[in-house]
């Protein structure tokens, strides 16, 4: 993160390359399991131009590849990313970058500034924490005093050997890695084909409502709030045949106002709606309230 973009005050000795910012904002984050995408959607903790740490409804593998999406308060575009899994503590995790673009760096900057972002105090036990390289062990075998002839005794062939197998399986795995993320988006399109295809029943609101078993209140954004916004959003939604929600779109509303109540519909879960017996994919409505 720049200069710029650090909050008065930040004059602390860190080990940190990045100060982290505490951001809560709704993300997603898509993981390929045995070829079948799965989307976890969740809240950030805090984030800075590497990654991000965040809370998700399920658990991650470290060094797994996945795709985030973070949308930003008062951004008009999605944060769009790949990353790896660094690190998994029940439900937080820590996510590196791959590939962040300097326009995306850059807008990460852009909203630290424009919402004065508070930055993390580095003594917090986060779950994105900084690798240790090479260089941290060789100081820190220093420190202790280590003997200068010790360290040098396995310095050979033998590092060149490794250095040699370092690069073929770097080279292999971003090769299976660029191959599954292909798989990937080819598979998301046939998904939503194959999901247009499925028939489905048109059931009343009030009917719904009665299966409904768990609810999840929206999050009156502050923006909105700051803008006097407020109304009734109405959402038309699909409900797969185990009850939660598997897609849905916003009729009405502004759009800040559209994407907080689409966040909290994510969340909700209904019984099965039956027809002759068996569990059925069924569309219907919902309506939420915002309001001061």
């Amino acid at each position: 993160m720049s200069a710029a973009a650090q909050p008065q005050g930040w004059d602390k000795p860190s080990r940190r390359h990045v100060p982290r910012f505490l951001v809560r904002v709704p993300i997603d984050v898509t993981v390929l399991r045995s070829g079948i995408p799965d989307t976890l959607p969740g809240r950030s903790v805090n984030l800075c131009e590497r990654g991000l740490a965040a809370i998700l409804p399920g658990e991650l593998l470290p060094g797994e590849a996945v795709g985030v999406e973070v949308r930003l308060p008062l951004s008009a575009d999605t944060l769009r990313s790949r990353a790896l899994v660094r690190h998994q503590d029940k439900l937080q995790c820590g996510m590196e970058f791959v590939g962040l673009s300097l326009e995306q760096q850059a807008a990460i900057r852009n909203w630290v500034e424009e919402s004065k972002a508070e930055v993390e105090p580095e003594a917090r036990n986060s779950s994105l924490s900084e690798p240790e390289t090479p260089g941290d062990k060789t100081r820190a075998a220093s420190s202790h005093g280590a003997p200068g002839k010790a360290r040098r005794k396995h310095r050979g062939p033998g590092w060149i050997l490794f250095l040699v197998l370092a690069v073929i399986l770097a080279a292999i795995f971003w090769w299976r890695w660029n191959r599954s993320w292909e798989e990937l988006e080819a598979g998301l399109v046939n998904r939503g084909a194959t999901s247009a295809d499925q028939p489905r029943v048109q059931v009343a609101t009030e009917v719904m409502g009665k299966l409904l078993v768990r609810k999840i209140e929206p999050h009156y954004p502050a923006a909105a709030r700051k803008a006097k916004l407020q109304g009734t959003i109405v959402l038309e939604i699909v409900v797969g045949r185990d009850g939660s929600v598997v897609g849905m779109r916003p009729v009405n509303g502004p759009d800040i106002l559209a994407r907080s109540a689409m966040d909290a519909l994510r969340w909700w879960k209904f019984e099965p709606y039956r027809v002759n017996g068996e569990p059925a994919t069924v569309e219907t409505t919902v309506a939420m309230e915002f309001k001061p």
